[in-house]
């Protein structure tokens, strides 16, 4: 088995080198584990470019020490997805140690959050204990189509999250504020710069094979329902955020913005979906400036939800459109689903519609082209799994 040493210099607080040679490095002598080789990553897609090479020169399974957020292992899943001329299936490892800013799929397997050296240690222990155990991990494929025949599709791979509406506004403006605010701080900024905007798109969602139904979580059973006999629905917009989650119950050690993923989990690969609509809320009925202003404030309570322990999806609205608990009687303020895709066809005339989120990379869909988004067991015939 080859085993590889990958880490991200500048990724999060810039202190991967650091935490690497004063704590990782050496742990792994003392085990008697040698890596054969040791890569800081000097560009983008630097750790996705050399984890394909290694492939291609062995039939073994690789192991792979990462040093990461979660944008480290996007490009390296995107990269085994684009590497369509490796002809044999293989195996990667991944020990995950936690250097980005939100790290969502390391809180996600290690809820407990702590500034102690030791709980960035947790994958690599679980490596070098006598019995490691792993998890196989799920993927995400992403694709923007174009609005004519013959265009430029282009795709990716999520790990974490694949999203549009205002999840995808904040990651796209969230990038203008890394310099000045490193840290998570950046995302709530960019959220109230996009909280009151609507999104006018419509959405299929398919499931995750043939003969089998979407699900969509009733809160009054706490329990997925079906909601088809079988294959699609569609949605209509506007909506203000619309969000799907693989391998994770939250993007922030604090924010559980899909928590059934854990509470409820899926018995096969599945995207776990977040959707908010205004037009749910019986108190509006229309897309004006005040109607935008006053779901604003709701916005803000369902995403505060999300922090405590993901409360969100169990809001209900009241007759006045307040959210409440159970106690309301009207329609769940969130739309939680469960299901094997999703289609994203935007209006074409609302250019703010038009992002997708992929693991933190943004792209535009062009006027009347659409994303796709589908579940995986693997990338291409690559099995990815993580020790936790």
């Amino acid at each position: 088995m080859t085993l590889v040493v990958v880490y991200n210099p500048v990724c999060g607080d810039r202190t991967a080198e650091k935490f690497f040679n004063e704590e990782v490095l050496p742990r792994l002598k003392e085990q008697g584990k040698i890596p054969d080789k040791v890569i800081a990553t000097t560009h983008p897609n630097h750790a996705g470019e050399t984890i394909v090479e290694l492939l291609k020169q062995t039939t073994e399974s690789l192991t792979v020490i990462l040093g990461s957020g979660d944008g480290t292992l996007h490009e390296i899943a995107t990269s085994l997805h684009h590497s369509l001329d490796r002809q044999v299936q293989s195996q990667v490892a991944i020990v995950l140690v936690p250097c980005g800013t939100a790290n969502a799929l390391y809180s996600s397997l290690f809820p407990s959050q702590s500034d102690d050296p030791s709980y960035r240690l947790k994958s690599l222990n679980l490596y070098l204990s006598p019995s490691p155990t792993s998890i196989v991990l799920s993927s995400a494929t992403t694709v923007v189509h174009p609005s004519q025949p013959g265009g430029d599709t282009r795709s990716s791979v999520a790990i974490v999250v694949a999203s549009t509406a205002l999840h995808a506004a904040i990651l796209h403006d969230s990038e203008a504020l890394r310099s000045s605010h490193p840290g998570i701080e950046r995302f709530k900024i960019a959220a109230q710069q996009n909280i009151t905007r609507w999104y006018h798109a419509r959405v299929k969602l398919v499931p995750s094979h043939e003969h089998e139904s979407v699900e969509l979580y009733d809160v009054s059973r706490r329990s997925f329902i079906a909601v088809t006999e079988e294959g699609s629905i569609e949605l209509e917009g506007p909506f203000t955020y619309f969000l799907s989650t693989v391998n994770v119950d939250r993007l922030e050690s604090l924010f559980r913005i899909a928590p059934l993923h854990a509470t409820l989990p899926s018995r096969t690969p599945a995207l776990d979906i977040v959707i908010v609509r205004p037009l749910r809320n019986p108190t509006i009925n229309d897309d004006s400036e005040g109607s935008r202003l006053r779901f604003a404030e709701q916005g803000g309570i369902v995403l505060g939800g999300a922090y405590r322990d993901g409360a969100h999806v169990n809001m209900i609205y009241g007759s006045d459109g307040s959210v409440g608990s159970e106690e309301n009687s009207g329609q769940s303020v969130v739309e939680y689903y469960r299901c094997g895709g999703w289609e994203w066809i935007p209006d074409r005339d609302d250019e703010h519609a038009r992002f997708v989120c992929v693991d933190g990379e943004i792209f535009n869909i062009e006027a009347g082209g659409k994303a796709t988004t589908s579940i995986s067991g693997n990338i291409h015939g690559t099995q990815l799994s993580i020790f936790a």
